[in-house]
């Protein structure tokens, strides 16, 4: 029996199809010299598509669609034809005409969920694919199918299930396997997972296993055994994905120094990777390194001029660097005056320009960063403070004082804005009220490291979201 190509949810496979002969004569028996012509035709256009010549296939199947129409192996194969050349909106009626011909053919039908998923139309993919699951149960490539879809939909139960149905009928399949495992792990069940994974032959040989596992453990909460498994994996295959996972991983937990170990080699073994120097820079970060985080944001930042992150972290950087201005904060305040509208970069670079020698020319380049910080954001309380900050300065402590107190008003928690509050009081002759401030700074001591934390955990969090592939 003649053979058509179909597409299964993306793949090029084999599948038995009526011939357009057989589809004619059923519907005209006496007919039999346009069976012949249609058979012939038909033949021509496999052959044709066989030796790659598609275009001829494809005008031999629509000069048939247009003839005959209702015919499901032209309506089939002209369809997947269009597939084939990444025409899906072309191909897209054609294969719903086949469904609507065949509609017990669950590959058909299938075919018109892959379809629909090129199209991005992901519900009525899903729809179709749970209708060729329920017609052939046991066809894996479509419970694998339907078990990926599930998974795009943030249904990873229903894909454990649809993964499970498949292997029933491929128990040996690793990728199977994996999918399940991934599924189980998503659904809150990594205990199951890891033991899914851990019964694979050759486990430990492989890197794609062993990283899942690290997945999975991590979830689990042991973090040493996460650590382990995404060690071998990037051992087993030294990929740039890998190595990431290793450094992330340290990074997760707060163990900073082992982090910038691991991210100092994957910059060197991955120079082109973007995500491995904000890696090693954030390592430094949280390591308290800051003046070697600089650099790296640093030229981070130069190579990325509009990059807001990468601004933001060389902003954190700058601000905790110990005495006086690090050279490579200059990068942060061009940043600042060409984007008057991020007002924490402008609050940021103002603050690495009071950090160091005062002259008249740094304070006018001050006063201009601090404005445009309060007027892009006069919610963030860090601009009024130093606004505050920078009036005290220039012993304007009187004017310092509605900026200090809307600081507070926005952030009462601002330790350090308390402090110059309370000085600016004393020196008004507002004993008490400075008294108070105090209070509240011993109150709030501790906060400008909790927020430093917060942050941090912050940009790890960012880290670890960021996709597993070199550059970005």
């Amino acid at each position: 029996m003649p053979l058509s190509r179909q597409v299964h949810a993306g793949k090029l496979v084999l599948c038995s199809l009526c011939l357009a002969a057989q589809a004619l004569l059923a519907q005209s028996p006496s007919d039999s010299s346009s069976a012949a012509a249609i058979e012939r035709d038909f033949q021509a256009a496999m052959t044709a598509q066989d030796s790659g010549d598609t275009n001829r296939a494809q005008a031999l199947l629509t000069d048939l669609h247009a003839k005959h129409p209702g015919i499901f192996a032209v309506d089939e194969s002209l369809g997947l034809l269009y597939v084939s050349k990444q025409d899906f909106k072309g191909a897209l009626p054609l294969l719903e005409a086949a469904v609507r011909e065949e509609p017990s053919s669950d590959v058909a039908v299938a075919n018109l969920g892959a379809a629909h998923f090129k199209l991005h139309r992901n519900a009525e993919a899903l729809q179709e694919f749970q209708r060729a699951a329920e017609l052939n149960p046991g066809n894996v490539v479509t419970q694998q199918a339907l078990g990926r879809l599930w998974m795009e939909s943030h249904e990873p139960e229903r894909a454990a299930a649809a993964f499970d149905a498949a292997l029933q009928h491929d128990p040996g399949n690793v990728n199977l396997t994996m999918d399940r495992a991934q599924a189980l792990s998503d659904a809150g069940k990594p205990g199951e997972a890891a033991e899914l994974l851990a019964n694979l032959p050759n486990a430990r040989k492989s890197a794609q296993v062993q990283s899942l596992l690290g997945d999975v453990e991590e979830k689990k909460g042991d973090y040493l055994q996460s650590a382990q498994h995404y060690t071998l994996a990037a051992e087993l295959e030294p990929s740039e994905s890998n190595a990431w996972m290793v450094g992330i991983e340290f990074l997760r937990h707060w163990t900073f120094d082992a982090a910038a170990r691991e991210f100092q080699a994957g910059v060197q073994n991955f120079p082109q990777s973007t995500r491995m120097r904000v890696g090693l820079g954030a390592a430094y970060f949280g390591g308290a390194h800051y003046d070697q985080a600089v650099p790296v944001f640093a030229d981070l930042l130069t190579t990325d001029k509009d990059n807001a992150l990468y601004a933001e972290l060389l902003g954190l950087s700058c601000k905790a660097v110990a005495a006086g201005t690090h050279p490579h904060c200059d990068a942060l305040i061009d940043y600042a005056e060409s984007h008057p509208g991020d007002a924490r970069a402008s609050t940021y670079a103002a603050a690495t320009l009071m950090a160091g020698t005062a002259d008249d020319q740094r304070a006018i380049v001050e006063r201009k960063l601090l404005r445009q910080a309060i007027a892009a954001d006069p919610r963030l309380a860090e601009a009024q403070y130093r606004m505050g900050v920078f009036e005290q300065d220039r012993s304007n402590w009187p004017g310092s004082v509605p900026y200090l107190e809307k600081a507070i008003a926005l952030k009462p928690d601002l330790a350090q804005a308390h402090y110059r509050l309370a000085l600016a009081y004393w020196r008004a002759g507002r004993k008490q009220d400075g008294e108070v401030q105090m209070e509240l700074l011993k109150k709030y001591s501790k906060q400008q490291q909790d927020d430093l934390d917060r942050r941090l955990r912050q940009i790890t969090t960012f880290l670890v979201d960021v996709p597993k592939k070199t550059g970005e």
